[in-house]
């Protein structure tokens, strides 16, 4: 499904990834650990076309096509799915209107007819109940007003609206507390498929009780220093980053 290969990417002259290699196979839940400046969330940004950074070297490819020749809106409504650490508000647009032309653009590139709107209304409510998303908020503008706990839901609330084929959640832990961790976490353990794969970014082990990886891999300046099962992210959280560093220089 994607394909890296020895991928260097920049941003204003400095580069921050200096020759990334993964595969990520359908069915699969990778998870990327490392310490802060590492690269994670500029591979994320990289892979969905953030335009602040510059691919220099290497290449990717989303589906058997070059993903750097993708726009973004092709990307999106080829099945690629961004989870924001920090996601943004939008107002004056709210939720149920963000969402029906969301659904409806990606139904489009499928070359199929709108959702009607009652199908629409029933989807929005089960995919709500995914992750205890009050349905109050999809009448409200786009995170506008939202704790952090509840933007962090309505990602995984759009991620499941969008059954993107593959998803890139960026740090999706930060900021919440145990509770909401156990529902966001939950609701993305409750949309993999075969046909789908994950890719969670995160700094913790605690998210990967709920999302147990299939791969667990360290990124350290810019390079994928260590991979393994979900017993790396356990070693990680016992003996911390400096010890694994350290064996690998």
């Amino acid at each position: 499904m994607l394909e890296i290969r020895d991928l260097h990417a920049s941003v204003e002259g400095r580069e921050i990834l200096r020759g990334i290699d993964l595969s990520v196979r359908a069915g699969e839940v990778h998870a990327i650990m490392g310490p802060n400046g590492s690269g994670k969330s500029t591979l994320a940004s990289v892979l969905a076309g953030n335009e602040r950074f510059e691919v220099t070297r290497g290449e990717a490819t989303f589906l058997g096509r070059n993903i750097f020749e993708m726009s973004i809106e092709e990307r999106a409504r080829a099945g690629l799915f961004l989870g924001f650490q920090y996601p943004v508000e939008i107002p004056g647009v709210t939720m149920a209107n963000f969402m029906k032309f969301a659904v409806n653009e990606k139904r489009k590139y499928q070359g199929l007819d709108p959702l009607p709107a009652g199908d629409f209304l029933r989807m929005m409510r089960e995919r709500a109940a995914i992750v205890e998303l009050d349905q109050k908020m999809t009448s409200r503008a786009v995170n506008e007003g939202f704790s952090g706990g509840e933007k962090k839901k309505n990602e995984i609330f759009q991620m499941a609206m969008l059954e993107p084929l593959l998803a890139l959640l960026d740090e999706t832990d930060s900021g919440l507390d145990i509770d909401a961790l156990r529902v966001v976490a939950t609701g993305v353990t409750r949309l993999r498929t075969p046909q789908n794969a994950t890719v969670v970014i995160t700094h913790y082990q605690r998210l990967l009780d709920y999302i147990v990886p299939d791969y667990v891999h360290v990124l350290y300046n810019g390079r994928i220093i260590h991979t393994g099962d979900r017993s790396l992210a356990l070693r990680l959280e016992e003996q911390g980053y400096d010890r694994l560093i350290a064996e690998q220089a």
